[in-house]
């Protein structure tokens, strides 16, 4: 069926609303629903003929975020093969163990290429082909010779709801990433899902602030959007810009946009030091991918006057899991991620019992936009699918309204000589100080305890705290056990591709520090 495949989807959308925007890339091209989908097909039918791309087979990308990336990506699948969008900035060494362990049998780059990625592909024997888009009007020129039959070469070619389309890797947050084939189904199913929580439909229009390589942007930003016959503006240099965001969301009567937290951080540290005559009219903000601060919530709605929804979300679940809802279909809670969307979500206990509200326990969930299991990792399989349900590894609990409270990733938690601190909680208080941009709690080793609490803040532009200031406020807002014994002051902190702090990174980064 076309509604239990991607493809299928967008194919309806193109038949539906063949002349509404689809993609821009800011100032440069527009193209329609229709345009779209007749260069996606196109383009499918070389990558069978020409690159000899057949079912089942895997495709690297490495592209910023571009018109060509979005193209490449949809015609992938399309061909039946399995999209493996990776981050351009890797090494050669990290390119190597990426496409070698995703078997990847062709790179894709834009025409300026990347020298780590081609060397890593060229030591695997892998293919390296170019693509790019002159205008909305031309093909996408591939850097590979026609066969005589590229006009209908995907014409035969079914897509089936069990084909696997995307395969990304965890961020790997206690171990060697873990990686994850997602299948049409999945996509689809997680698109309906977004579609269906945030009620969007082609009347909406969103700017991508996210890359494209991860789940967030990729689902959330883009794949939604065209699913639902909606319009997707890119940045002209092909990723995020404070500079250029609010002219762009704009431009394009952006209705809505998507981002993780440190994002939201510099969009209102932008509005502080520079603020927009006006801001447009948006439907909502969205925050996933890392805990939103109820601070910094409440600092965006009163910036930019539209309800911030905050969301949940993995890799290995397509994306979406729970969120907060629209203001008309019920509140949204500050310190929550909202309520699960379109699958079973359940809070077990160390055997497997289901737990009653406002009792802790992992978050489990199951349903049609779940990964099978990861690929060739029993080991993770084997504890990540337990008892019938994927297991997120992360604690948290439901309250008597079935909004989901997250407190930390099991192996996140600080364990202080038995008193269990979950950092989130912390986080939050470093991040009502007045002067404090950025701030992340994280356990060390400590001979007395066990494990103590240490933290690292960046200060607000044109402020200076000291790290006796950040202990002195602690005080007056946690308990003891919970104050940070050391608080490091620093200008950066060690973030992944994606934006995300990882607690474990950060900690190495100042542990080494004398």
């Amino acid at each position: 069926m076309d509604s239990d495949t991607l493809t299928g989807l967008l194919k309806t959308v193109a038949r539906k609303f063949p002349d509404r925007r689809a993609l821009s890339v800011s100032g440069k091209l527009d193209l329609t629903h229709s345009r779209l989908h007749d260069l996606i097909e196109r383009t499918a039918s070389r990558l069978v003929s020409a690159a000899g791309i057949k079912p089942g087979d895997v495709v690297a990308l490495t592209f910023p975020n571009t018109v060509e990336f979005v193209i490449m990506f949809l015609a992938v699948i399309r061909a039946r093969a399995t999209a493996a969008p990776l981050n351009a900035a890797y090494t050669a060494e990290e390119f190597e163990f990426y496409l070698s362990d995703s078997d990847s049998k062709l790179l894709l780059t834009s025409k300026e290429g990347n020298g780590p990625a081609q060397e890593a592909a060229s030591k695997l024997n892998i293919s390296h082909v170019t693509a790019t888009l002159l205008d909305s009007g031309s093909d996408l020129a591939l850097s590979v010779a026609d066969s005589d039959s590229v006009a209908d070469s995907v014409s035969e070619l079914v897509n089936s709801p069990d084909d696997a389309s995307l395969f990304l890797h965890t961020s790997g947050t206690t171990s060697r990433p873990k990686g994850v084939p997602l299948t049409q189904l999945n996509l689809a199913s997680s698109v309906r899902n977004i579609k269906s929580v945030y009620k969007l439909t082609e009347s909406d229009s969103t700017v991508i602030v996210l890359p494209l390589f991860h789940v967030h942007g990729l689902l959330a930003g883009l794949l939604s959007s065209l699913g639902a016959g909606a319009a997707v503006t890119l940045p002209a240099a092909g990723r995020f810009s404070a500079t250029t965001f609010w002219p762009d969301m704009k431009k394009y009567n952006a209705t809505w946009y998507t981002a993780v937290p440190t994002i939201h951080q510099i969009i209102l540290d932008r509005h502080a030091s520079h603020p927009e005559p006006e801001y447009p009219k948006l439907r909502f903000i969205r925050s996933c991918s890392a805990s939103l601060a109820p601070v910094i919530l409440s600092r965006l709605e009163e910036a930019f006057g539209a309800p911030v929804l905050e969301a949940y979300a993995m890799t290995e679940a397509t994306h979406l899991m729970s969120s907060n809802p629209l203001p008309e279909e019920g509140l949204h809670k500050p310190g929550s991620v909202g309520k699960p969307v379109g699958q079973e979500m359940v809070i077990l206990n160390e055997k497997g019992e289901i737990q009653e509200p406002n009792s802790k326990g992992e978050v489990c969930l199951r349903g049609p936009n779940v990964t099978k299991g990861y690929k060739n990792n029993p080991e993770a399989n084997k504890a990540g699918f337990e008892f019938g349900w994927f297991h997120t590894g992360d604690i948290g609990f439901f309250d008597s309204d079935g909004y989901l409270h997250l407190v930390g990733r099991i192996k996140e938690l600080i364990n202080r000589g038995g008193e269990k601190i979950s950092p989130i909680e912390v986080d939050a208080v470093l991040l009502t100080h007045p002067d404090v941009s950025q701030g992340v709690a994280f356990g060390v080793p400590d001979e007395k305890y066990g494990e103590e609490i240490n933290c690292a803040v960046i200060p607000r532009d044109g402020t200076s705290v000291t790290e006796e200031d950040i202990k002195a406020f602690c005080k007056k807002n946690l308990a003891a056990f919970k104050v940070p014994k050391r608080v490091f002051i620093t200008d950066n902190l060690p973030k992944t591709a994606s934006g995300k702090i990882q607690r474990r990174i950060v900690a190495q980064h100042f542990l080494e520090k004398p």
